[in-house]
């Protein structure tokens, strides 16, 4: 059975990928977006032991799954129970792009408009990944791909042609 995890930047195509794979392998699939945030204005992470609960939950319901984010600490949580993990580590550039074309994300945002209003702060954040520190950085998702010691791919386009 497979048990992935997929990690990357904002735009990188986390979810894209999920869903995919998620349909073509009738995986769940856990979007950590869903259970990070706080549904507070402006958005404050949650506690990670609450997160951490709910992560156990989703795997404790399904044999096949999908678990994708940005988080590492999240992530890390989890890590042991994987099979695979997949670093998409587009350039940042195209990231930006995807984030532009990005699909209405009803399960994030109210409409469209109010996911478009927070564009220019998701593009300065994206644009930040590389010098950014902490669990949303690339440095994180970096350690995290290198101390993983099952399967793992990095793809760098999003042809996924690595």
């Amino acid at each position: 059975m497979r048990k992935i995890l997929i990690f990357g930047k904002s735009g990188s195509g986390k979810s894209t990928l999920a869903t995919e794979l998620c349909i073509s392998e009738e995986l769940a699939h856990l979007d950590l977006d869903e259970l990070a945030w706080l549904p507070t204005n402006p958005p404050e992470r949650g506690p990670l032991d609450e997160s951490f609960v709910k992560i156990q939950e989703f795997t404790a319901q399904h044999d096949a799954w999908v678990i994708e984010g940005c988080y590492t600490d999240l992530l890390e949580l989890v890590s042991a129970a994987a099979t695979e993990i997949i670093f998409l580590k587009l350039p940042i550039k195209l990231c930006i792009e995807n984030a532009r074309n990005r699909a209405w994300e009803p399960h994030k945002y109210e409409s469209k408009e109010v996911q478009d209003a927070n564009l220019d702060m998701l593009l300065e954040w994206i644009a930040q990944y590389d010098q950014r520190e902490g669990v949303l950085s690339l440095d994180s998702h970096q350690s995290l791909y290198n101390q993983f010691s099952g399967k793992k791919t990095v793809y760098s386009s999003n042809d996924r042609d690595g």
